[in-house]
């Protein structure tokens, strides 16, 4: 009854996910910094946006992880799956292979190992998840049914007369 579903392996992730983010954040700017003169106008607006909306996003995304992974509660990491499917995810890749933006090889290495730890807790996250909801259902369905044993609705369980009288194929009144 007391059965854990919260993983291990993405709490891991989420764990060394949390040491990593600064170093990424940190070399990112740098060579954003370095970069930022060479850049196109439209990059330069693009690249600010995604620098503050990523680090705003991660860091909700991250508490929503650990939140939803260890208490396990299904909203949290819900809300922690889909920010990394639909958000952190589509940005690192764009980060990733936009050539537009001049990739630097700093840059490129960083945001390889940032889209496998995505990738890795979507997977991870999408298990969990499946685990946790099975888990509730199954919890909500035996309370239904010890519920049902205890205080049983009258005419439930057993049909009335008129009901009972089935006819069987074959035989005549």
């Amino acid at each position: 009854d007391n059965e854990i579903v919260s993983s291990l392996p993405l709490q891991m992730s989420l764990y060394f996910n949390v040491y990593f983010f600064p170093f990424w954040w940190l070399s990112t700017v740098v060579i954003l910094h370095l970069k930022y003169p060479v850049l196109s106008d439209y990059y330069k607006f693009i690249l600010v946006t995604i620098m503050i909306l990523t680090s705003l996003i991660e860091v909700i995304r991250l508490y929503l992880g650990y939140m939803g992974n260890l208490q396990e509660k299904v909203p949290e990491l819900a809300g922690f799956w889909l920010l990394s499917l639909l958000l952190q995810l589509p940005i690192i890749l764009f980060l990733l292979f936009n050539e537009g933006v001049k990739i630097q090889p700093l840059e490129r290495a960083v945001h390889i190992v940032f889209a496998f730890f995505l990738a890795f807790q979507v997977i991870a996250a999408f298990v969990t998840l499946k685990r946790m909801v099975n888990k509730l259902a199954t919890h909500f369905r035996l309370k239904e049914f010890h519920r049902l044993e205890e205080h049983p609705v009258p005419g439930f369980y057993s049909l009335d007369k008129e009901e009972s009288a089935v006819p069987v194929a074959g035989r005549g009144p």
